[in-house]
């Protein structure tokens, strides 16, 4: 009987405490102070936000509070997309109506409609002179930034540009709170000076920078200087303007622990500091027109494998270069901390050149195998160190069946002696030919081991 009117007394109590926790709620966020209302609005998109204003009369003005500002024309408005016309109307009444002075966040992803340059340069202008933070513009054509009120705003963290505009940057620009900085499609040129051989860009407390398809027009050397930067990666290709310059760009990050290229090499990348490199990418392609210039290619790659010789973990691909360019790895300097290789192209001679530079070498991966593998290379080569005390994983990708593939595959698993685990991704086009790939398989696990623990893998599904 107690139990029964402790469970009854216990049941009234929490549907009590359920009513009360409802009126409780709506007076709660009533009483929320309006710059924390603001805040909270600051997580939705600023259409979203504005639309609160027909919660109640305590909720009309809410909204002017926020802090950060989303702008999409690709999003619905009731279920239906707006007009060019209403999307301007409602973002320059945002920003005339804003109470607060400055604003942390802004977001501006223009996908829809071509706006009018100046008007879009408006609103950026706009928010910079509004102390924000983080400044994220994603519009496909062409824009006019001030470049001043650009490198003024010394209120920036985070800085994403994604947008076709050309941004005049002065001999020496700081941006001294940028924390990342990622940049795409811009055209950087310098302003004429005759007093510097470099252009300086300092970002004191950077820690990420990313610049894709960018051009750099300018007669002198670009020097970053970012003590913190940790991440690094640059994809640049002066084939896409006859302006882009050939000068340099000096990286000094004493603390940089990766480090990605993407290019034709017709820039040189100057790593002044690069010991503490850990992780390195390294994509080079080769344009049809560009066949006669192999030579100097082949040097360019090697200066800048010399500054990434430190790293443990490396992914070098090239697409046209080796079939044009046999001796790029020639001279290969000696990886001492590698332990992890990714590569797509490559001669046996080459991969051959590569295992005996990286005595330490953990894993291999080859995405294409191996092209002009003679046997005679093989047999009167000497095993690498790193096959006799470290190597324990090997990834074969795009196996298609070749002579000089099943030759490699056969001389790793002879002669890798710590080897644990080979896996051999077939080429796709396998499945459709009239090759036997059970006897294919059969043959390969028939090769003499030097590892006991040695497992060998088949997979048809070639992966990335």
């Amino acid at each position: 009987m107690d139990s029964s009117i402790a469970t009854q007394n216990n049941y009234t109590t929490t549907k009590c405490s359920s009513k009360q926790a409802g009126v409780d709620g709506e007076d709660i966020i009533s009483k929320l102070h309006e710059s924390i209302l603001g805040h909270i609005l600051c997580f939705l998109p600023t259409m979203e936000a504005v639309h609160t204003s027909v919660l109640s009369t305590r909720w009309i003005h809410v909204w002017k509070s926020i802090t950060g500002l989303q702008f999409n024309d690709s999003l619905l408005c009731f279920g239906k997309k707006m007009q060019k016309e209403q999307f301007v109307y409602f973002v320059e009444s945002v920003l005339l109506h804003l109470a607060n002075s400055s604003i942390k966040s802004f977001t501006l992803c223009l996908t829809c409609y071509h706006y009018d340059s100046s008007q879009i340069s408006a609103w950026i202008s706009t928010i910079l002179k509004r102390g924000v933070q983080k400044l994220h513009i994603q519009y496909p054509d062409e824009v006019l930034i001030s470049s001043h009120s650009l490198f003024r705003c010394n209120s920036l963290v985070q800085l994403v540009l994604q947008m076709r505009c050309n941004l005049s940057v002065p001999i020496f620009a700081c941006l001294p709170n940028i924390q990342n900085l990622n940049i795409s499609g811009i055209r950087l040129v310098s302003e004429p000076s005759n007093y510097s051989e470099d252009l300086i860009l300092s970002f004191p407390v950077l820690k990420v920078f990313e610049s894709r398809g960018c051009e750099w027009v300018t007669k002198q050397n670009i020097s970053i200087h970012a003590p913190l930067l940790e991440r690094f990666s640059i994809a640049i290709w002066n084939s896409i303007s006859k302006e882009s310059c050939k000068s340099a760009i000096k990286i000094f990050a004493p603390h940089l622990t990766d480090f990605s290229y993407e290019g034709d090499l017709e820039q040189d990348i100057i790593l002044l500091n690069s010991s503490s490199i850990c992780s390195a990418s390294v994509l080079i392609v080769v344009d049809d027109d560009k066949m006669g210039k192999m030579e100097k290619l082949g040097i360019q790659v090697h200066n800048l494998l010399i500054q990434i010789r430190e790293v443990e973990r490396l992914k070098l691909l090239f697409y046209k270069a080796l079939l044009h360019a046999k001796d790029i790895f020639t001279h290969v300097p000696a990886f001492g901390r590698l332990t992890y290789l990714q590569l797509n192209e490559v001669t046996g001679e080459a991969l051959m050149n590569i295992l005996h530079n990286s005595p330490i070498l953990n894993t291999l991966v080859l995405q294409n195998g191996v092209s002009e593998l003679n046997k005679d290379v093989l047999t009167s080569a000497s095993v690498p160190q790193c096959f006799v005390s470290s190597l324990k994983v090997f990834q074969f990708k795009g196996f298609n069946v070749h002579e000089n593939e099943l030759l490699l595959a056969k001389f790793v698993i002879a002669n890798a002696a710590v080897l644990e685990q080979m896996t051999i991704y077939t080429a796709f086009w396998l499945r459709y030919s009239d090759i036997d790939l059970e006897k294919v398989k059969d043959q390969i696990l028939s090769f003499p081991k030097c590892s006991n623990f040695a497992m060998i893998e088949f997979s048809e599904v070639n992966a990335s």
